[in-house]
């Protein structure tokens, strides 16, 4: 059986040099020649061991490359690398706000907002009565702020649309899966090139928020749900499904993809996740794949 460990630096920030990959090779006794998937960005190597060995592999490499700024993944190398269904969160992962946070600002009132919604990303308070409170503390506002959000607040994620291209490119299924709001989901999604979204409808009357969110709520359960509807309207397998997200509510989508990411994550979920991002951009995800820069869609 063998393994396939990715190392992988912020593009901005180059760190694979030829001494890491060295004492990646010395801690993992591979004998194999690190495959160079961008410059000093991302390499990978081929270790020897099998699946329940991958955390222990993960842990050494951990330990030898600690103190450089570099993610570390260890997954195994099988016929199912390159995902065929991916799903993502919106809020702090495709994105690098959280929009509910952006419209209470507009009303002064974004540092209560935010306070409750860290609490719910951490695991917290459940992630549902959370939501409700929150969007009670909107009540009125126009919703003509949005736009104005859109264009000057909200900052797409360095490498999501990079991402989201590559993989549809080579035949991926995309979707936007969000705690958030349609009418954030909808522009930001379509900017970003996913084949559809899901989020959570916020309640207009006469042009402005009534406080209420439509149900159901999407939440943790909802957006696994949506991973397993799509996963079998696709016909796909477990193993060809990948999902990214940073809160609790991400968890059990993460958990039931056959690779979970955590970006740039809450504690909680990093520890949980079967990958952590948090040195990489999200062409990250397209490295831990087996992807090259030279294979990225424009």
């Amino acid at each position: 059986m063998t393994l396939v460990a990715t190392l992988i630096a912020n593009p901005a920030r180059p760190a694979i040099t030829d001494a890491v990959l060295a004492e990646a090779r010395r801690v993992t006794k591979t004998e194999h020649q690190p495959r160079i998937l961008h410059g000093e960005v991302a390499a990978e190597l081929l270790v020897p061991g099998t699946p329940s060995e991958a955390s222990a592999v993960t842990e050494l490499l951990r330990e030898a490359l600690g103190s450089e700024p570099i993610d570390l993944a260890v997954l195994p190398h099988d016929q199912h690398r390159r995902k065929r269904l991916f799903l993502a969160d919106m809020d702090s992962t495709m994105i690098e706000q959280e929009c509910i946070d952006e419209l209470a600002d507009v009303v002064g009132i974004k540092d209560r907002v935010a306070a409750i919604t860290e609490r719910a990303m951490r695991g917290e308070i459940a992630f549902e009565p959370a939501l409700r409170e929150r969007v009670a503390l909107l009540k009125g506002l126009s919703v003509g702020v949005i736009d104005g959000l859109i264009r000057d607040a909200i900052r797409l994620t360095p490498g999501g649309h990079t991402l989201v291209a590559t993989m549809r490119a080579h035949g991926a299924f995309a979707c936007l899966v969000s705690g958030g709001f349609t009418l954030f989901t909808g522009p930001i999604g379509s900017r970003l090139g996913f084949d559809e979204t899901r989020a959570n409808q916020l309640d207009v009357a006469d042009g402005h928020l009534t406080g209420q969110v439509v149900e159901p709520i999407v939440g943790a359960e909802a957006k696994r749900a949506s991973l397993i509807e799509l996963r079998e309207r696709l016909g796909l397998g477990a193993a060809e499904t990948m999902a990214v997200g940073d809160g609790a509510n991400d968890l059990p989508m993460l958990a039931e993809a056959g690779l979970g990411v955590a970006f740039r994550a809450k504690p909680k979920v990093a520890e949980a996740a079967h990958v952590r991002i948090e040195h990489g951009d999200l062409t990250a995800l397209l490295y831990l794949q087996g992807y090259s820069a030279a294979e990225f869609a424009a």
